[in-house]
């Protein structure tokens, strides 16, 4: 397989990371988003949303969305429950990531590290983090009783819930607040076969 990806990205980070769990050599490729290098004809003949990141199946399929990615990748695998309701759950989590967590946590990291500050998307900010911060709420209080997100077992939920959370200070975002959050941060930081974020990932 072959990740099309940029170092800085948590959505490309939680491919990344869940590969490295799951002990899967791949190629990896490295687009530089502030160069458009997302936005010429060859990527988007590949993905035509011009996004990372994208991985491209052995048998050349293109696979967009990182949670999409992180369910192909984890099927079948500890990494998703076996039952029923959890599984829909696994996916009530990286839905809320995707529409309640991620333009609230992940954009504003993306604003503060990536544009000018005269940008006028700085302007954003304010509502942004208050939103992330109601986001963070939730999580921290459905963590107030549980180890984990789903079934009291690591899954793709709590990647794709880690992968912006762990790094929220980067957009102008206080953790002290939360806990429950924090002992999770923990927590999956000692997950086996754990990688960080930036590190190069070790690519076939």
């Amino acid at each position: 397989m072959h990740l099309f990806d940029n170092l800085d990205s948590g959505n490309g980070y939680k491919v990344r990371l869940l590969l490295a769990q799951l002990g899967i050599s791949y190629k990896w490729t490295n687009l530089d988003l502030d160069k458009g290098e997302t936005r010429k004809p060859d990527f988007l003949k590949r993905n035509p949303n011009g996004r990372i990141p994208t991985l491209e199946l052995d048998d050349g399929t293109n696979l967009a969305e990182s949670n999409a990615i992180l369910w192909y990748l984890a099927e079948g695998t500890q990494f998703v429950p076996n039952d029923r309701v959890c599984r829909a759950q696994v996916l009530q989590w990286m839905f809320f990531e995707q529409y309640s967590h991620e333009p609230y946590v992940a954009t504003p990291r993306f604003i503060v590290k990536h544009l000018d500050a005269t940008h006028p998307r700085v302007a954003e900010l304010p509502e942004r983090l208050a939103k992330g911060r109601a986001a963070l709420a939730v999580m921290n209080g459905h963590l107030a009783k549980h180890r984990f997100f789903v079934a009291d077992q690591y899954t793709i939920a709590d990647i794709a819930l880690y992968a912006y959370t762990h790094v929220a200070d980067e957009g102008g975002h206080d953790l002290s607040p939360y806990p429950h959050i924090n002992t999770w941060l923990r927590l999956v930081a000692s997950q086996p076969r754990h990688v960080t974020l930036p590190a190069t990932p070790k690519a076939a």
